[in-house]
Protein backbone atom coordinates (compact mmCIF):
# COMPACT_ATOMS: atom_id res chain seq x y z
CA UNK A 1 0.00 0.00 0.00
CA UNK A 2 1.31 3.44 -0.98
CA UNK A 3 1.52 5.73 1.55
CA UNK A 4 0.34 9.66 1.36
CA UNK A 5 2.53 10.64 4.39
CA UNK A 6 6.14 9.44 3.45
CA UNK A 7 9.02 11.78 4.02
CA UNK A 8 9.98 10.63 0.77
CA UNK A 9 7.34 12.21 -0.96
CA UNK A 10 7.59 15.70 0.88
CA UNK A 11 9.19 17.47 -2.53
CA UNK A 12 6.60 15.76 -4.85
CA UNK A 13 3.60 16.93 -1.83
CA UNK A 14 4.82 20.86 -2.13
CA UNK A 15 5.10 20.61 -5.91
CA UNK A 16 1.63 19.17 -5.48
CA UNK A 17 0.09 22.25 -3.64
CA UNK A 18 1.15 24.56 -6.00
CA UNK A 19 -1.21 23.22 -8.68
CA UNK A 20 -4.67 23.25 -6.76
CA UNK A 21 -6.80 26.24 -4.56
CA UNK A 22 -7.55 24.47 -1.85
CA UNK A 23 -10.90 25.45 0.77
CA UNK A 24 -8.64 26.20 3.15
CA UNK A 25 -4.58 26.47 4.16
CA UNK A 26 -3.98 25.58 7.91
CA UNK A 27 -0.21 27.23 9.28
CA UNK A 28 1.18 24.94 12.21
CA UNK A 29 1.24 21.78 12.61
CA UNK A 30 0.72 20.88 16.42
CA UNK A 31 -2.63 19.94 17.86
CA UNK A 32 -4.88 22.71 16.75
CA UNK A 33 -3.51 22.63 12.83
CA UNK A 34 -4.18 18.99 12.95
CA UNK A 35 -7.40 18.59 14.72
CA UNK A 36 -8.94 21.49 12.35
CA UNK A 37 -7.46 19.79 9.24
CA UNK A 38 -9.18 16.68 10.44
CA UNK A 39 -12.25 18.31 10.78
CA UNK A 40 -12.11 20.58 7.74
CA UNK A 41 -10.84 17.28 5.49
CA UNK A 42 -13.50 15.05 6.97
CA UNK A 43 -16.47 17.48 5.90
CA UNK A 44 -15.30 17.15 2.66
CA UNK A 45 -13.11 20.82 2.20
CA UNK A 46 -10.01 20.87 -0.12
CA UNK A 47 -7.03 21.02 3.02
CA UNK A 48 -3.82 21.29 3.17
CA UNK A 49 -1.67 22.34 5.74
CA UNK A 50 2.30 23.09 6.37
CA UNK A 51 4.81 23.35 9.43
CA UNK A 52 7.71 24.55 9.32
CA UNK A 53 9.60 22.10 11.92
CA UNK A 54 8.07 18.70 12.60
CA UNK A 55 4.78 18.27 13.48
CA UNK A 56 4.14 18.58 17.27
CA UNK A 57 7.36 20.38 17.24
CA UNK A 58 6.20 22.95 19.36
CA UNK A 59 4.08 23.14 22.49
CA UNK A 60 2.38 20.10 21.27
CA UNK A 61 4.86 17.87 22.49
CA UNK A 62 5.97 19.50 25.46
CA UNK A 63 3.08 19.45 27.49
CA UNK A 64 2.48 17.78 30.81
CA UNK A 65 1.30 14.76 29.01
CA UNK A 66 -2.70 15.04 30.28
CA UNK A 67 -5.82 15.55 28.58
CA UNK A 68 -6.82 17.12 31.83
CA UNK A 69 -9.98 17.92 33.16
CA UNK A 70 -8.99 21.61 34.23
CA UNK A 71 -9.38 21.42 38.16
CA UNK A 72 -7.24 24.05 38.91
CA UNK A 73 -9.74 25.94 36.82
CA UNK A 74 -12.60 25.97 39.02
CA UNK A 75 -9.99 27.86 41.61
CA UNK A 76 -11.05 30.67 39.07
CA UNK A 77 -14.41 29.88 38.55
CA UNK A 78 -14.22 29.16 34.52
CA UNK A 79 -17.16 26.82 35.19
CA UNK A 80 -17.81 26.63 31.38
CA UNK A 81 -14.74 25.88 30.75
CA UNK A 82 -14.43 23.00 33.29
CA UNK A 83 -17.72 21.62 31.65
CA UNK A 84 -16.49 21.73 28.23
CA UNK A 85 -13.18 20.38 29.14
CA UNK A 86 -14.22 17.86 30.84
CA UNK A 87 -16.58 16.52 28.61
CA UNK A 88 -13.93 16.96 25.84
CA UNK A 89 -11.58 14.42 27.93
CA UNK A 90 -13.88 12.11 27.61
CA UNK A 91 -14.35 12.08 23.34
CA UNK A 92 -10.53 12.33 23.33
CA UNK A 93 -9.58 9.06 24.83
CA UNK A 94 -12.64 7.24 23.20
CA UNK A 95 -11.50 8.30 20.00
CA UNK A 96 -8.04 7.37 20.59
CA UNK A 97 -7.77 4.87 23.79
CA UNK A 98 -4.18 4.10 22.38
CA UNK A 99 -2.73 7.23 22.95
CA UNK A 100 -4.43 7.73 26.43
CA UNK A 101 -5.11 6.49 29.19
CA UNK A 102 -7.09 6.93 32.32
CA UNK A 103 -4.98 7.72 35.41
CA UNK A 104 -6.27 7.97 39.21
CA UNK A 105 -4.75 11.49 40.79
CA UNK A 106 -3.95 11.66 44.68
CA UNK A 107 -4.54 14.87 45.85
CA UNK A 108 -2.64 15.09 49.09
CA UNK A 109 -4.20 17.77 51.72
CA UNK A 110 -1.40 19.04 54.19
CA UNK A 111 -1.95 21.31 57.56
CA UNK A 112 -1.59 24.84 56.19
CA UNK A 113 -1.82 23.61 52.46
CA UNK A 114 -3.93 25.15 49.55
CA UNK A 115 -6.32 22.28 49.78
CA UNK A 116 -8.63 21.73 52.58
CA UNK A 117 -10.32 18.85 52.67
CA UNK A 118 -14.39 20.49 53.10
CA UNK A 119 -13.58 22.82 49.74
CA UNK A 120 -11.52 19.67 47.96
CA UNK A 121 -14.43 16.97 48.26
CA UNK A 122 -16.74 19.64 47.36
CA UNK A 123 -14.43 21.08 44.68
CA UNK A 124 -14.00 17.24 42.88
CA UNK A 125 -17.83 16.87 43.55
CA UNK A 126 -18.52 19.58 41.31
CA UNK A 127 -15.40 18.36 38.80
CA UNK A 128 -17.21 15.15 38.38
CA UNK A 129 -20.23 16.74 37.89
CA UNK A 130 -19.57 19.28 35.47
CA UNK A 131 -16.88 17.14 33.56
CA UNK A 132 -19.98 14.19 33.25
CA UNK A 133 -17.13 12.35 34.64
CA UNK A 134 -18.88 8.34 34.69
CA UNK A 135 -19.74 6.62 37.53
CA UNK A 136 -16.29 4.28 37.67
CA UNK A 137 -14.20 7.14 37.80
CA UNK A 138 -15.65 9.67 40.35
CA UNK A 139 -13.82 10.94 42.86
CA UNK A 140 -13.69 10.07 46.29
CA UNK A 141 -11.80 11.21 49.85
CA UNK A 142 -9.25 9.15 51.44
CA UNK A 143 -8.03 9.68 55.62
CA UNK A 144 -4.20 10.32 55.93
CA UNK A 145 -3.55 6.22 56.48
CA UNK A 146 -5.33 5.33 52.70
CA UNK A 147 -3.23 8.19 51.59
CA UNK A 148 0.19 6.33 52.39
CA UNK A 149 -1.28 3.53 51.07
CA UNK A 150 -1.65 4.83 47.61
CA UNK A 151 1.85 6.78 48.09
CA UNK A 152 4.28 6.00 50.80
CA UNK A 153 6.38 8.61 49.30
CA UNK A 154 4.26 11.64 50.23
CA UNK A 155 4.73 13.78 53.07
CA UNK A 156 3.69 12.45 56.54
CA UNK A 157 4.00 15.83 58.60
CA UNK A 158 0.74 17.38 58.79
CA UNK A 159 -0.78 14.96 56.17
CA UNK A 160 -4.51 15.50 56.79
CA UNK A 161 -5.49 12.93 53.76
CA UNK A 162 -6.20 13.13 50.00
CA UNK A 163 -8.69 13.34 46.81
CA UNK A 164 -8.58 10.76 44.49
CA UNK A 165 -9.96 11.67 40.87
CA UNK A 166 -9.42 10.45 37.63
CA UNK A 167 -6.80 12.86 35.18
CA UNK A 168 -5.78 10.64 31.30
CA UNK A 169 -2.62 10.53 30.23
CA UNK A 170 -1.92 10.95 26.69
CA UNK A 171 1.46 11.02 24.32
CA UNK A 172 0.91 14.04 23.07
CA UNK A 173 2.90 13.85 20.02
CA UNK A 174 2.01 10.71 19.35
CA UNK A 175 -1.91 11.88 19.67
CA UNK A 176 -0.88 14.67 17.34
CA UNK A 177 0.55 12.64 14.79
CA UNK A 178 -2.61 10.28 14.54
CA UNK A 179 -4.98 12.73 13.92
CA UNK A 180 -2.81 14.37 11.43
CA UNK A 181 -2.75 10.85 9.64
CA UNK A 182 -6.45 10.42 9.73
CA UNK A 183 -6.62 14.00 8.34
CA UNK A 184 -4.33 12.66 5.80
CA UNK A 185 -6.81 9.75 4.74
CA UNK A 186 -9.69 11.92 4.47
CA UNK A 187 -7.55 13.47 1.92
CA UNK A 188 -5.84 16.43 3.49
CA UNK A 189 -2.22 17.15 2.28
CA UNK A 190 0.26 18.26 5.12
CA UNK A 191 4.13 18.47 4.70
CA UNK A 192 6.58 19.50 7.77
CA UNK A 193 9.39 21.55 7.20
CA UNK A 194 7.88 23.90 5.16
CA UNK A 195 7.59 27.33 6.33
CA UNK A 196 5.31 30.21 5.28
CA UNK A 197 7.78 32.81 4.20
CA UNK A 198 5.13 35.16 3.41
CA UNK A 199 1.46 35.60 2.51
CA UNK A 200 -0.27 36.15 -1.13
CA UNK A 201 -2.82 38.89 -1.18
CA UNK A 202 -5.16 40.25 -3.83
CA UNK A 203 -7.37 43.99 -3.42
CA UNK A 204 -6.52 43.90 0.23
CA UNK A 205 -7.23 39.65 0.88
CA UNK A 206 -5.41 37.32 1.26
CA UNK A 207 -5.55 34.71 -1.07
CA UNK A 208 -2.64 32.50 -0.75
CA UNK A 209 0.95 31.73 0.86
CA UNK A 210 4.66 31.50 -0.09
CA UNK A 211 5.78 28.15 1.37
CA UNK A 212 9.70 27.71 1.72
CA UNK A 213 11.21 24.09 2.06
CA UNK A 214 13.11 24.34 5.05
CA UNK A 215 15.85 21.52 3.53
CA UNK A 216 16.12 22.75 0.06
CA UNK A 217 15.63 26.47 0.51
CA UNK A 218 12.58 25.71 -2.74
CA UNK A 219 9.65 28.25 -2.39
CA UNK A 220 6.55 27.24 -3.75
CA UNK A 221 3.18 29.22 -3.99
CA UNK A 222 0.47 28.08 -2.65
CA UNK A 223 -3.90 29.07 -3.06
CA UNK A 224 -6.81 29.27 -0.78
CA UNK A 225 -10.07 30.87 0.09
CA UNK A 226 -9.42 30.62 3.54
CA UNK A 227 -6.38 30.52 5.39
CA UNK A 228 -6.02 29.54 9.29
CA UNK A 229 -2.83 30.76 11.49
CA UNK A 230 -2.88 27.90 14.03
CA UNK A 231 1.10 28.40 14.75
CA UNK A 232 0.58 28.33 18.08
CA UNK A 233 3.37 30.03 19.95
CA UNK A 234 4.26 31.76 16.60
CA UNK A 235 1.24 33.21 15.19
CA UNK A 236 2.16 37.04 16.20
CA UNK A 237 4.75 36.37 13.72
CA UNK A 238 2.13 35.56 10.98
CA UNK A 239 0.07 38.55 12.15
CA UNK A 240 3.05 40.93 11.83
CA UNK A 241 3.59 39.86 8.52
CA UNK A 242 -0.19 39.83 7.84
CA UNK A 243 0.60 43.63 9.14
CA UNK A 244 -2.80 42.71 11.63
CA UNK A 245 -1.04 42.67 15.20
CA UNK A 246 -3.10 44.87 17.10
CA UNK A 247 -5.08 44.56 20.30
CA UNK A 248 -4.50 41.63 22.20
CA UNK A 249 -0.84 39.48 21.41
CA UNK A 250 0.43 36.61 22.91
CA UNK A 251 2.66 36.67 26.03
CA UNK A 252 4.58 33.21 26.23
CA UNK A 253 5.32 31.39 29.48
CA UNK A 254 7.71 28.30 29.85
CA UNK A 255 6.86 25.23 31.53
CA UNK A 256 9.79 22.66 32.34
CA UNK A 257 9.25 18.72 32.75
CA UNK A 258 12.21 16.83 34.74
CA UNK A 259 12.24 12.96 34.30
CA UNK A 260 13.82 10.31 36.45
CA UNK A 261 14.20 6.72 36.66
CA UNK A 262 12.17 4.42 39.08
CA UNK A 263 15.33 3.09 40.89
CA UNK A 264 16.11 7.13 41.97
CA UNK A 265 12.49 8.13 42.51
CA UNK A 266 10.12 4.74 42.89
CA UNK A 267 6.47 6.65 42.32
CA UNK A 268 3.83 4.71 42.51
CA UNK A 269 1.14 6.62 41.73
CA UNK A 270 0.18 10.12 40.18
CA UNK A 271 0.28 12.99 41.86
CA UNK A 272 -0.72 16.49 42.17
CA UNK A 273 0.46 18.58 44.49
CA UNK A 274 0.90 22.35 45.70
CA UNK A 275 4.56 23.59 46.52
CA UNK A 276 5.82 26.34 49.18
CA UNK A 277 4.83 29.37 46.81
CA UNK A 278 0.78 28.17 46.07
CA UNK A 279 1.66 26.73 42.36
CA UNK A 280 0.34 23.08 41.94
CA UNK A 281 2.98 20.53 40.93
CA UNK A 282 2.23 17.03 38.97
CA UNK A 283 4.45 14.16 39.17
CA UNK A 284 3.61 11.01 36.99
CA UNK A 285 4.85 7.41 36.79
CA UNK A 286 5.02 6.57 32.85
CA UNK A 287 7.19 3.45 32.08
CA UNK A 288 9.75 2.84 34.66
CA UNK A 289 10.11 6.87 34.66
CA UNK A 290 8.76 9.08 36.90
CA UNK A 291 8.22 12.89 35.22
CA UNK A 292 7.85 15.79 37.25
CA UNK A 293 6.39 19.85 36.41
CA UNK A 294 5.91 22.25 35.58
CA UNK A 295 7.10 25.69 36.61
CA UNK A 296 5.92 28.73 34.93
CA UNK A 297 7.63 31.53 34.05
CA UNK A 298 7.43 34.53 31.29
CA UNK A 299 9.50 33.71 28.47
CA UNK A 300 10.95 36.07 25.75
CA UNK A 301 13.92 34.52 23.85
CA UNK A 302 14.34 31.60 21.22
CA UNK A 303 10.88 30.26 20.09
CA UNK A 304 11.95 27.57 18.54
CA UNK A 305 14.61 25.89 21.31
CA UNK A 306 12.88 26.43 24.65
CA UNK A 307 15.53 25.39 27.37
CA UNK A 308 16.01 24.50 31.38
CA UNK A 309 17.97 26.38 33.22
CA UNK A 310 19.28 25.73 36.50
CA UNK A 311 16.72 27.89 38.02
CA UNK A 312 13.91 25.52 36.09
CA UNK A 313 15.82 22.60 37.57
CA UNK A 314 16.24 23.40 41.00
CA UNK A 315 12.86 24.22 41.19
CA UNK A 316 11.42 21.37 40.60
CA UNK A 317 14.05 19.39 42.45
CA UNK A 318 12.86 21.73 45.85
CA UNK A 319 9.14 20.91 45.00
CA UNK A 320 9.63 17.27 44.75
CA UNK A 321 11.58 17.19 47.70
CA UNK A 322 8.97 19.48 49.72
CA UNK A 323 6.54 16.80 48.78
CA UNK A 324 8.91 13.69 48.83
CA UNK A 325 11.25 14.68 51.63
CA UNK A 326 12.49 10.96 52.34
CA UNK A 327 13.72 11.18 48.57
CA UNK A 328 16.12 13.22 48.81
CA UNK A 329 16.48 14.21 45.19
CA UNK A 330 19.84 16.00 43.73
CA UNK A 331 20.16 17.78 40.07
CA UNK A 332 22.64 14.72 38.78
CA UNK A 333 19.15 12.31 39.35
CA UNK A 334 17.85 13.95 36.81
CA UNK A 335 17.79 11.87 33.90
CA UNK A 336 16.06 13.94 30.71
CA UNK A 337 13.96 16.70 30.59
CA UNK A 338 11.80 19.38 28.23
CA UNK A 339 11.00 22.33 28.22
CA UNK A 340 7.61 23.68 26.45
CA UNK A 341 6.14 26.67 25.83
CA UNK A 342 2.75 28.18 26.56
CA UNK A 343 1.03 30.15 23.94
CA UNK A 344 -1.57 32.95 26.13
CA UNK A 345 -3.17 35.51 25.37
CA UNK A 346 -1.71 39.05 27.01
CA UNK A 347 -3.96 40.22 29.55
CA UNK A 348 -3.28 43.20 31.59
CA UNK A 349 -1.83 43.58 35.08
CA UNK A 350 -2.37 39.02 35.21
CA UNK A 351 0.24 37.19 36.82
CA UNK A 352 1.15 34.14 34.11
CA UNK A 353 -0.64 31.42 36.11
CA UNK A 354 -3.60 33.16 36.55
CA UNK A 355 -3.83 34.13 32.20
CA UNK A 356 -7.01 32.83 30.74
CA UNK A 357 -6.39 29.28 29.37
CA UNK A 358 -9.17 30.04 26.90
CA UNK A 359 -9.02 29.89 23.16
CA UNK A 360 -9.57 33.13 20.72
CA UNK A 361 -10.54 33.27 17.27
CA UNK A 362 -9.82 36.78 15.63
CA UNK A 363 -10.27 37.78 11.60
CA UNK A 364 -8.13 40.39 10.22
CA UNK A 365 -8.96 42.98 7.48
CA UNK A 366 -7.23 40.67 5.26
CA UNK A 367 -9.45 37.68 6.09
CA UNK A 368 -6.57 36.12 8.10
CA UNK A 369 -8.07 33.90 10.52
CA UNK A 370 -5.74 33.25 13.67
CA UNK A 371 -6.46 31.04 16.43
CA UNK A 372 -4.38 31.65 19.70
CA UNK A 373 -4.32 30.02 23.39
CA UNK A 374 -6.48 26.91 24.02
CA UNK A 375 -5.44 24.10 25.50
CA UNK A 376 -4.65 20.20 24.55
CA UNK A 377 -7.91 18.82 25.72
CA UNK A 378 -9.82 21.57 23.94
CA UNK A 379 -8.35 20.49 20.66
CA UNK A 380 -11.17 19.00 18.58
CA UNK A 381 -13.53 21.88 19.99
CA UNK A 382 -11.56 24.34 19.01
CA UNK A 383 -11.18 23.18 15.66
CA UNK A 384 -14.47 23.25 15.38
CA UNK A 385 -15.06 26.99 16.06
CA UNK A 386 -12.54 27.41 13.27
CA UNK A 387 -14.27 24.91 10.78
CA UNK A 388 -17.78 26.26 11.35
CA UNK A 389 -16.36 30.11 10.82
CA UNK A 390 -14.35 28.72 7.77
CA UNK A 391 -17.33 27.17 6.22
CA UNK A 392 -19.61 30.24 6.99
CA UNK A 393 -17.35 32.55 4.94
CA UNK A 394 -16.96 29.98 1.99
CA UNK A 395 -21.17 29.70 2.35
CA UNK A 396 -21.67 33.34 2.25
CA UNK A 397 -19.21 33.69 -0.70
CA UNK A 398 -21.71 32.02 -2.68
CA UNK A 399 -19.38 28.19 -1.73
CA UNK A 400 -21.21 24.77 -1.30
CA UNK A 401 -22.08 24.46 2.33
CA UNK A 402 -19.85 21.97 3.83
CA UNK A 403 -22.18 21.17 7.01
CA UNK A 404 -21.58 20.29 10.62
CA UNK A 405 -18.84 18.95 12.55
CA UNK A 406 -18.13 15.13 12.26
CA UNK A 407 -15.14 14.68 14.33
CA UNK A 408 -17.23 14.36 17.53
CA UNK A 409 -17.21 10.03 17.29
CA UNK A 410 -14.64 9.89 14.56
CA UNK A 411 -11.84 7.67 15.82
CA UNK A 412 -8.23 8.59 14.97
CA UNK A 413 -5.88 6.84 13.53
CA UNK A 414 -4.28 3.90 14.96
CA UNK A 415 -7.85 4.23 17.22
CA UNK A 416 -9.87 2.02 15.14
CA UNK A 417 -10.69 -0.83 17.64
CA UNK A 418 -13.88 -0.40 19.01
CA UNK A 419 -13.78 2.31 21.53
CA UNK A 420 -11.76 2.00 24.99
CA UNK A 421 -13.70 -0.94 26.50
CA UNK A 422 -12.39 -3.10 23.58
CA UNK A 423 -8.20 -1.90 24.09
CA UNK A 424 -7.42 -4.58 26.49
CA UNK A 425 -8.94 -7.55 24.28
CA UNK A 426 -7.66 -5.63 21.18
CA UNK A 427 -3.86 -5.40 22.59
CA UNK A 428 -3.95 -9.31 22.95
CA UNK A 429 -5.40 -10.19 19.61
CA UNK A 430 -2.72 -7.83 17.87
CA UNK A 431 0.11 -9.11 20.22
CA UNK A 432 -0.86 -12.57 18.96
CA UNK A 433 -0.18 -11.62 15.29
CA UNK A 434 3.05 -9.83 16.48
CA UNK A 435 4.58 -13.19 18.27
CA UNK A 436 3.64 -15.17 14.50
CA UNK A 437 5.31 -12.44 12.99
CA UNK A 438 8.43 -13.36 15.37
CA UNK A 439 8.81 -10.77 18.21
CA UNK A 440 8.72 -11.63 22.11
CA UNK A 441 5.19 -11.42 23.42
CA UNK A 442 5.88 -8.17 25.61
CA UNK A 443 7.24 -6.43 22.45
CA UNK A 444 4.33 -7.27 20.30
CA UNK A 445 2.14 -5.77 23.64
CA UNK A 446 4.13 -2.67 23.89
CA UNK A 447 3.97 -2.05 19.56
CA UNK A 448 -0.01 -2.69 19.22
CA UNK A 449 -0.27 -0.04 22.67
CA UNK A 450 1.74 2.78 21.11
CA UNK A 451 0.19 2.07 17.47
CA UNK A 452 -3.20 0.92 18.10
CA UNK A 453 -4.81 -0.37 14.75
CA UNK A 454 -1.49 0.38 12.84
CA UNK A 455 0.12 -2.43 14.73
CA UNK A 456 0.15 -4.84 11.94
CA UNK A 457 1.32 -1.53 9.64
CA UNK A 458 4.39 -2.81 11.49
CA UNK A 459 4.28 -6.56 11.82
CA UNK A 460 4.04 -6.48 7.97
CA UNK A 461 7.12 -5.62 7.99
CA UNK A 462 9.58 -7.65 10.26
CA UNK A 463 9.65 -10.64 7.51
CA UNK A 464 11.27 -8.47 5.14
CA UNK A 465 13.35 -6.51 7.44
CA UNK A 466 14.68 -9.56 9.38
CA UNK A 467 17.78 -10.06 7.07
CA UNK A 468 18.70 -5.91 7.37
CA UNK A 469 18.17 -5.71 10.92
CA UNK A 470 20.88 -8.67 11.70
CA UNK A 471 23.43 -7.03 9.30
CA UNK A 472 22.69 -3.65 11.43
CA UNK A 473 22.84 -5.48 14.66
CA UNK A 474 19.60 -3.97 15.53
CA UNK A 475 16.53 -5.39 16.76
CA UNK A 476 14.15 -5.82 13.85
CA UNK A 477 10.84 -4.45 15.27
CA UNK A 478 13.24 -1.31 16.40
CA UNK A 479 14.10 -0.93 12.66
CA UNK A 480 10.30 -1.63 11.97
CA UNK A 481 9.59 1.57 13.78
CA UNK A 482 11.58 3.76 12.34
CA UNK A 483 10.79 2.36 8.19
CA UNK A 484 7.04 3.08 9.68
CA UNK A 485 7.90 6.63 10.97
CA UNK A 486 9.63 7.45 7.31
CA UNK A 487 7.23 6.18 4.96
CA UNK A 488 3.62 6.78 6.98
CA UNK A 489 4.09 9.25 9.94
CA UNK A 490 6.53 11.78 7.58
CA UNK A 491 9.72 11.44 9.90
CA UNK A 492 12.41 13.09 8.10
CA UNK A 493 15.14 13.50 10.67
CA UNK A 494 16.26 11.49 13.32
CA UNK A 495 14.58 13.86 16.43
CA UNK A 496 11.52 13.18 14.35
CA UNK A 497 11.62 9.68 15.38
CA UNK A 498 13.55 9.42 18.60
CA UNK A 499 11.60 12.97 20.35
CA UNK A 500 8.07 12.60 19.00
CA UNK A 501 6.86 9.60 16.99
CA UNK A 502 8.41 7.15 20.51
CA UNK A 503 9.09 10.24 22.90
CA UNK A 504 12.54 8.01 23.80
CA UNK A 505 14.28 10.83 24.43
CA UNK A 506 12.52 12.11 27.99
CA UNK A 507 11.21 8.38 28.36
CA UNK A 508 14.13 6.22 27.21
CA UNK A 509 17.46 8.87 27.02
CA UNK A 510 19.61 5.59 27.05
CA UNK A 511 17.34 3.53 24.61
CA UNK A 512 18.51 6.83 22.25
CA UNK A 513 21.95 6.32 22.87
CA UNK A 514 22.20 2.94 22.07
CA UNK A 515 20.17 3.19 18.32
CA UNK A 516 20.77 6.50 17.27
CA UNK A 517 23.67 5.82 15.15
CA UNK A 518 22.49 2.69 13.21
CA UNK A 519 19.00 4.42 12.81
CA UNK A 520 20.37 7.17 10.97
CA UNK A 521 22.33 5.51 9.13
CA UNK A 522 19.42 3.79 7.64
CA UNK A 523 17.15 7.17 7.41
CA UNK A 524 19.97 8.54 5.86
CA UNK A 525 20.43 5.63 3.12
CA UNK A 526 16.41 5.73 2.76
CA UNK A 527 16.47 9.18 1.98
CA UNK A 528 19.51 9.78 0.16
CA UNK A 529 21.62 12.25 2.42
CA UNK A 530 25.08 13.32 1.37
CA UNK A 531 27.32 13.62 4.22
CA UNK A 532 27.01 17.24 5.14
CA UNK A 533 23.43 16.70 5.84
CA UNK A 534 23.49 13.61 7.83
CA UNK A 535 26.48 15.62 10.18
CA UNK A 536 23.68 18.47 9.89
CA UNK A 537 20.99 15.89 11.24
CA UNK A 538 23.42 13.95 13.84
CA UNK A 539 24.89 17.45 15.09
CA UNK A 540 20.72 18.03 15.91
CA UNK A 541 20.14 14.85 17.72
CA UNK A 542 23.55 15.24 19.55
CA UNK A 543 22.51 18.68 20.80
CA UNK A 544 18.81 17.46 21.78
CA UNK A 545 20.37 14.61 24.11
CA UNK A 546 23.01 17.44 25.83
CA UNK A 547 20.14 20.09 26.40
CA UNK A 548 17.90 17.19 27.61
CA UNK A 549 20.16 17.00 30.91
CA UNK A 550 22.59 20.14 30.89
CA UNK A 551 20.69 23.21 31.90
CA UNK A 552 21.05 26.18 30.11
CA UNK A 553 23.51 28.36 32.90
CA UNK A 554 25.90 25.54 33.66
CA UNK A 555 27.43 24.99 30.28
Amino acid sequence: MESLFSSRKRDDMLQNMTKQKYDVFIIGGGITGAGTALDAASRGMKTALCEMQDFAAGTSSRSTKLVHGGLRYLKQFEVKMVAEVGKERAIVYENGPHVTTPEWMLLPMHKGGTFGKFSTSIGLRVYDFLAGVKKAERRSMLNAEETLQKEPLVKKNGLKGGGYYVEYRTDDARLTIEVMKEAVKFGAEAVNYAKVSDFIYENGKVTGVVIEDVFTKKTYRVYAKKIVNAAGPWVDRLREKDHSKEGKHLQHTKGVHLVFDQSVFPLKQAVYFDTPDGRMVFAIPRDGKAYVGTTDTVYNEDLEHPRMTTADRDYVINAINYMFPELGIKAEDVESSWAGLRPLIHEEGKDPSEISRKDEIWTSESGLITIAGGKLTGYRKMAEHIVNLVRDRLKEEGGRDFGPCRTKTMPISGGHIGGSKNLEAFIQTKAAEGIEAGLSEETAKQIAARYGSNADRLFDRIPSLKDEAAERRIPVHVLAEMDYGIEEEMAAVPADFFVRRTGALFFDINWVRTYKDSLTDYMSEKLNWDGETKARHVQALEGLLHDAVVPLESR
